[in-house]
């Protein structure tokens, strides 16, 4: 693939994460899709929201706010950086990476733990709505301790873009099932129920593939998804009933984003609300199959229901940005949101593999 349409897919894929993530953070706690049409329209919310309507009006910053998903997103780019710059081993450093996020949740300055340089973005430093399940992980880990819980929250899947990213980037890295496994992995570092860190092994596989396809286009996609789901089964052969779960809501999501129907109606009666991770899985699937030429409608669909709207808007951008490109991705979704030239340089040194200093001069739109 030419380097200039990889790079494009690499900025795709982050940005629009990101601005899944800021377009459903305003309405994650709306919790009814009536309450979110009474504020924002019969469509729902559709443009990324700058007035941040929760907050004093002295406390807007004018930007669309991102969440802890991407601020966890980024953090998880860092440590895949770090481990190739210091020659270690990617999850260690991803797990570092992790705790210096926790600090900043809980505005406190660790002299041990300083190797992600984006631990001093102002922006990275404010609770973004974290999840108790990450909070509570990481505590542990910090403390010495395993992680104990049976979680399968989304919080571990809505992260681990970055490293199907760093492995697509100039075909880094060819082994896809060490990827999958390795995205798994760094979703288990706080999310220990198998449907909460084996969708992280699908989505990874799909954002892969999607990256490092010339010409992507929904027929190769859903076979990626197959592909992607006979891949876990072999990787997580010890876990069939919890495998057979996913691929059964996987599969029926892209039935149903063939079929011409309510987005909302199928997504909360059909698919669930996205607060765990096979759910957030299966919409993402879903909006993006059955929007995969138009990003806005994609996006629109991903966070316009009663669930967990931010997450569902992030991986949905994650997929389809790395289909689409980051030209394909309408202006009017890049150019207010937050932290939009730092994620784009982040996305370079992603596709580079190396950190580099951010400038705060803009990158181009």
């Amino acid at each position: 693939m030419d380097a200039n349409k990889q790079k494009d897919r690499i900025r795709g894929s982050l940005i629009g994460g990101a601005a899944g993530d800021a377009l459903g953070y305003p309405v994650e706690f709306i919790y009814s899709y009536g309450k979110i049409q009474a504020k924002y329209g019969n469509r729902g919310i559709t443009r990324l929201d700058t007035e941040q309507w929760w907050k004093e009006e002295e406390e807007q910053s004018g930007k669309a706010l991102i969440s802890d998903d991407t601020q966890m997103t980024l953090f998880t780019a860092c440590g895949i950086l770090n481990a190739k710059e210091n020659g270690s081993a990617p999850l260690p450093s991803i797990c570092e990476a992790y705790i210096e996020w926790y600090y900043t949740q809980k505005g406190v300055k660790s002299k041990r733990h300083q190797e992600c340089w984006i631990r001093n973005i102002p922006e990275l430093n404010q609770r973004r709505a974290p999840g108790n399940t990450c909070l509570s992980a990481i505590a542990e880990i910090i403390s010495g301790m395993d992680p104990h819980n049976n979680c399968k929250g989304c919080g571990g899947v809505m992260r681990i873009a970055p490293i199907a990213l760093y492995g697509a980037s100039q075909n880094r890295i060819t082994d896809i099932e060490a990827l999958d496994r390795m995205a798994a992995d760094a979703a288990r570092l706080t999310h220990l129920h198998p449907l909460g860190y084996i969708p992280a092994a699908l989505v990874s596989h799909i954002i892969y593939r999607l990256a490092t396809d010339e010409h992507p286009e929904k027929e190769t996609f859903k076979d990626y998804i197959r592909e992607g789901l006979e891949t876990i089964k072999e990787l997580f052969a010890d876990q069939p009933e919890k495998v057979s779960k996913l691929t059964y809501l996987i599969r029926k999501a892209i039935l149903l984003s063939d079929i011409s129907t309510d987005d909302v109606i199928t997504i909360e009666n059909e698919i669930g609300g996205g607060w765990v991770a096979e759910e957030t899985a299966a919409i993402a699937i879903y909006c993006a199959l059955k929007y995969f030429d138009n990003f806005e409608e994609a996006l629109i669909a991903a966070v316009n229901h009663g669930g967990d709207s931010d997450s569902t808007g992030a991986v949905t951008g994650n997929i389809l940005g790395a289909a689409l490109g980051y030209e394909a991705i309408p202006s009017y979704y890049k150019k207010d949101l937050e932290l939009h030239d730092l994620i784009l340089h982040v996305a370079d040194d992603l596709y580079e593999g190396r950190n580099t200093p951010f400038s705060q001069e803009p990158d181009t739109l």
